[in-house]
Order: C-alpha cells, then structure tokens, then sequence
C-alpha cells in the first residue's frame, strides 16, 4: 500500500535519538495506528508494548530480535516482526524509511 486514505495523523512528530530517528502517527477509523519515519545511520535499542511490524521501504540496517543471537540483514522492500512487551536493536547502515504498524 502506497497511500492511506480516510486518516488522521498527530502533527506533532515523535523524536528519538537526538532528532535521528523520527515519526509521525497515523491513525485509522478502525481503530488501528502505523508510524510513518525515517531513521538516520546509527545504533539504537527500543522497546515495544505490543507486538510491531516494521516494514523498511527504503534503506539498510541491521536488526537484533528478542532471543536471537545473530543480527539480521534488512533491506528496502522487507519487514520483521518484533514481539510485544520486547525490546530490540538495530544498526542503521544507510538513511531508512519505514512504517511501522502497531498490531493489537
């Protein structure tokens, strides 16, 4: 899906990381949210409260999933799940775009 129509989104961004990671929230009438955002190369831990798929549309990275030992390669045009109630890492290796979608 390239567009969302019919949302609401929070003017107000999410910042992280000293302004290197960012979002902004979109809310559908169904009740359910995404985030929208870009991330710049770095490394950084976050942690979820539910269970998240985060879908890259364009960039590089690496991720480090709850209970895994080995990072895995992610690229523009992949998605990985994250457990809820989990933290995970991730290493930024080229500017990334992604959608992050909040599942209940």
């Amino acid at each position: 899906m390239s567009e969302f129509k019919g949302v609401t989104v929070i003017r107000e961004a999410n910042v992280y990381f000293e302004g290197k990671v960012t979002s902004r929230t979109v809310l559908f009438d169904d009740g359910s949210k995404k985030t929208l955002g870009v991330m710049l190369p770095g490394e950084y831990e976050f942690g979820t409260a539910g269970k998240e798929i985060m879908e890259i549309l364009s960039g590089e990275l690496e991720v480090l999933l709850p209970g895994e030992a080995e990072w895995r390669s992610v690229r523009g045009g992949e998605s990985f799940e994250v457990a809820g109630n989990s933290r995970f890492s991730l290493r930024i290796r080229k500017l990334t775009d992604y959608c992050c979608s909040f599942i209940k």
